[in-house]
């Protein structure tokens, strides 16, 4: 799979990473696990099973300006395999750049109806495929936390198929 993911600034990223190591250290199995360089906090913008070079392009031309957001409460997804993820409390700034990169990716095969802009939940993913029985003790482990205040400062292209990733997009500093 291919994807466009939206990267938060250093305190933020730090703040889940901590939250990924109190999952762990609860028992629970958290993206802690994975310490490759590219296992970053992040929100999933788009995902496509291809993403041909002329989207590419438009995507790295895309001009962007870090957007403030707040990282909220604690939502699971699904049932079978439940994924436990902090929510991204979607402001008007957000949901337009993802309107902006759904566009520009749009035409792009395999993307999953979820991340079409009326159905996009933002979200940092903590916890995959945890067992229904360890759900409380995962929420209990990073409940107590309250949201707090981010931003994003970067756009980046992940390669799953290759397991690489590259920033895209112009950075316009101020407005």
């Amino acid at each position: 799979m291919q994807s466009v993911e939206l990267l938060l600034d250093d305190a933020a990223d730090a703040e889940i990473r901590r939250q990924w190591r109190m999952l762990a250290e609860a028992g629970v199995s958290s993206l802690a696990a994975r310490t490759d360089e590219a296992n970053r906090p992040h929100i999933t913008a788009a995902v496509a099973k291809q993403v041909w070079p002329r989207i590419e392009q438009a995507l790295d031309e895309q001009a962007f300006s870090p957007i403030s957001v707040r990282l909220g409460g604690l939502v699971v997804f699904g049932a079978r395999r439940p994924i436990l993820v902090r929510l991204v409390v979607p402001s008007e700034p957000l949901l337009a750049l993802h309107r902006r990169i759904f566009h520009t990716i749009s035409p792009c095969p395999g993307i999953p109806a979820n991340l079409h802009p009326d159905a996009w939940t933002p979200h940092i993913t903590l916890a995959r495929r945890v067992p229904p029985n360890q759900l409380g003790e995962a929420i209990h482990a990073v409940a107590r936390d309250r949201d707090f205040p981010a931003t994003v400062l970067g756009i980046r292209r992940w390669d799953g198929d290759q397991r690489r990733e590259w920033p895209v997009g112009r950075i316009r500093r101020g407005r």
